[in-house]
């Protein structure tokens, strides 16, 4: 049972990792100018996975669901989308090769963005509470499930924006600049998405 607790851990984490979303978009385009930062960045959204791993072992996600609260993460994460892709679509022309500050500073400001994207977007939330019920109604070890997932999603943020950080050298600067539009243009849809979502909510 242990051994098939994390092997489905595991899986449960590279299904969580690997889908394109607003937190890997944002690894990947850092990923292209400085490992060290996508991965400072991942461990931020892993940190708030935890955060709300914790909240659901203690008995206290049921105050972000639905009500006020999950309408304030909803604004947060649109607000945020919204910021990240400006941010991205400003940084479009900028040469592969200008390094980013390797200060303290730039290091917390990396890892909470990671942090934050991952805290205020509501599919992480409904993804967790997913996970509870899941490992429940299988009835496996709950923390051999939590060990194969982390184990999956450290892989992910450590070895997938090497590969990028790697490949740079073949990304000329035209295709670097289609690169920054089309993500900045993606995290735009997902804000949008959010939006109309919360419309429909509120209609409801």
């Amino acid at each position: 049972m242990m051994l098939e607790s994390l092997i489905e851990g595991f899986l449960l984490g590279v299904g969580a990792a690997v889908p394109l979303g607003p937190i890997n978009i944002l690894l990947m385009n850092r990923a292209l100018r400085n490992y060290p930062q996508a991965v400072i960045t991942g461990l931020g959204a892993m940190s708030a996975d935890a955060l709300y791993l914790s909240l659901i072992l203690f008995g206290m996600i049921q105050m972000l669901q639905g009500g006020i609260l999950s309408y304030l993460l909803s604004l947060g994460s649109i607000a945020f989308l919204f910021f990240l892709a400006y941010r991205i679509y400003q940084d479009r022309n900028r040469h592969l090769s200008s390094e980013f500050k390797e200060d303290r500073q730039a290091k917390r400001s990396v890892f909470l963005q990671g942090l934050f994207l991952t805290l205020v977007n509501p599919y992480t939330l409904a993804f967790w509470l997913s996970i509870g019920s899941y490992t429940t109604s299988k009835e496996l070890d709950p923390m051999m499930t939590l060990i194969g997932m982390f184990s999956a999603i450290v892989l992910w943020v450590t070895l997938i924006p090497y590969f990028v950080h790697r490949s740079k050298h073949r990304i000329s600067m035209r295709v670097r600049y289609i690169l920054n539009v089309f993500s900045s243009m993606l995290l735009l849809g997902f804000g949008i998405s959010l939006i109309v979502e919360m419309i429909d909510w509120r209609l409801l």
